[in-house]
C-alpha cells in the first residue's frame, strides 16, 4: 500500500526515501531455478501468509497456553535459533549496532513484544477474523503519519483508498454499527488490536532511522530486546515469574504447538522470505504483497478456527480491498 519498502528493512510497513542495498542472503543453491529461494513471488506470498497466521495461532492458544508464556516462549526460542546462525553478522555489524542499541531495543519492545502481547490478549475477547481485517489499519496509519510528520505527499487516489480502508476497519471494529464508536462502544479485544496497530505503525515509522545492518543482526538484537520486554510484562502485569512457571505444566500439546509455530514462522521464516523477496524484485514490487496479510489472516480464521464470516465482515473486506487497490494503483501510476 505504501509503494516503497526500505531494502534494508525486514519490516513490511516501513518506508524510506533513501534506498540501500540489502545484504545478500548467502544460502546454498540460491541460483538453482528449482530452489524455493529463487522464486521471489512465492517467497513474497509465504511471508504475509505466516504473518497472517500469527493471530490465528494466538486464537488457537486460548485456553491451551497462557498468553505471557506464549510471548516469552516465542522470543526466547527465536532469539536462541537466530543466535546459532547470526553471531558472525552480529560481530561484523557491532560497530553500527552499539551506538544504535537504544533504538534497536525500542524496535523490539514496540514492534515485537508490545504488539504481540496485545494481539494475543485480544484473542480472548474478539474473533480472529476481526483482528485480521483490522490489521489493514497499519499501512493506513503509516501512510497518514508519513504525510503529517515527514510531509510525504499522497495522491488523490491514495487518500481515497485510505478513507475506504479506515471506514472498513471501523465497520468491522463496531460490528457493522459505526455510530457505536461515538459512544466509545467498541469491544475491548478490537480496541487492543487497534492499539497494537498504532504501536506497530509507530515502530514502522521509526525504522526510517534503523542502522544499515544485516537482517539477521537486526532480528537477533530486536528479538533479544523483545524477550527482555516480555519478561518485564510478566513481572508487571502477567502475575510474576512464579505464575509463569506454574503455567508451564498447564500448557497443552496444542499450546506447545502454538509456541513452536510463532517462534519459527512469523518470527524467522517470514522475515527470511520477505528479505530474500525484496533482494530479488526490489522493495516497490515486494511491498504490494504485504496487503495479503489481512486477507490470509481472515481466510485462515475461517478455515482453521471455523469462525463465521458475517455480513459486516463482507462489507468491511470489500471496503478494505477497494482501498488497497486504489492506493496501489496510485503508486503504480506514479512517474518513475
Amino acid at each position: 500500500m505504501l509503494g516503497q519498502i526500505a531494502d534494508k528493512s525486514t519490516n513490511p510497513y516501513s518506508t524510506s526515501a533513501r534506498m540501500t542495498k540489502i545484504p545478500p542472503i548467502n544460502l546454498p543453491d540460491s541460483e538453482n531455478p528449482a530452489s524455493l529461494i529463487s522464486h521471489p513471488y512465492l517467497l513474497l506470498v509465504f511471508a504475509p501468509l505466516f504473518w497472517g497466521a500469527n493471530i490465528v495461532a494466538g486464537k488457537l492458544a486460548v485456553g491451551h497456553v497462557d498468553p505471557y508464556l506464549l510471548l516469552v516462549g516465542r522470543w526466547l526460542g527465536a532469539t536462541l535459533i537466530v543466535l546459532t546462525i547470526g553471531v558472525p553478522h552480529l560481530r561484523r555489524d557491532w560497530p553500527k549496532i552499539r551506538p544504535a542499541l537504544p533504538m534497536l531495543s525500542l524496535y523490539g519492545v514496540l514492534g515485537f513484544a508490545t504488539f504481540n502481547i496485545l494481539m494475543y490478549n485480544s484473542a480472548y475477547f474478539t474473533a480472529a477474523v476481526n483482528a485480521s481485517i483490522e490489521q489493514a489499519a497499519i499501512p493506513v496509519v503509516v501512510l497518514l503519519a508519513n504525510f503529517l510528520i515527514f510531509r510525504v505527499r499522497a495522491k488523490a487516489l491514495q487518500i481515497a483508498g485510505l478513507v475506504l480502508t479506515i471506514i472498513g476497519v471501523v465497520w468491522v471494529a463496531t460490528r457493522g454499527e459505526p455510530l457505536r464508536i461515538l459512544a466509545l462502544d467498541v469491544n475491548i479485544g478490537d480496541g487492543m488490536v487497534l492499539l497494537a496497530c498504532l504501536l506497530y505503525a509507530a515502530y514502522s515509522l521509526m525504522l526510517k532511522y534503523r542502522p544499515d545492518i544485516h537482517w539477521l543482526s537486526f532480528i537477533l538484537v530486536t528479538a533479544a530486546a523483545a524477550l527482555l520486554a516480555s519478561l518485564v510484562f510478566v513481572l508487571l502485569i502477567g502475575g510474576g515469574f512464579e505464575n509463569l512457571v506454574q503455567e508451564i505444566p498447564q500448557t497443552t500439546l496444542r499450546g506447545w504447538g502454538c509456541i513452536l509455530y510463532v517462534m519459527i514462522f512469523p518470527s524467522i521464516v517470514a522475515q527470511l522470505c520477505y528479505a530474500r523477496g525484496v533482494e530479488l524484485v526490489g522493495p516497490n514490487r515486494a511491498s504490494i504483497f504485504i496487503n495479503l496479510l489481512p486477507v490470509f489472516g481472515t481466510i485462515l480464521s475461517v478455515i482453521i478456527i471455523g469462525e463465521s464470516f458475517e455480513a459486516y465482515h463482507v462489507i468491511a473486506s470489500i471496503l478494505v480491498i477497494a482501498g488497497i487497490v486504489l492506493a496501489e494503483y496510485a503508486v503504480l501510476r506514479r512517474p518513475r
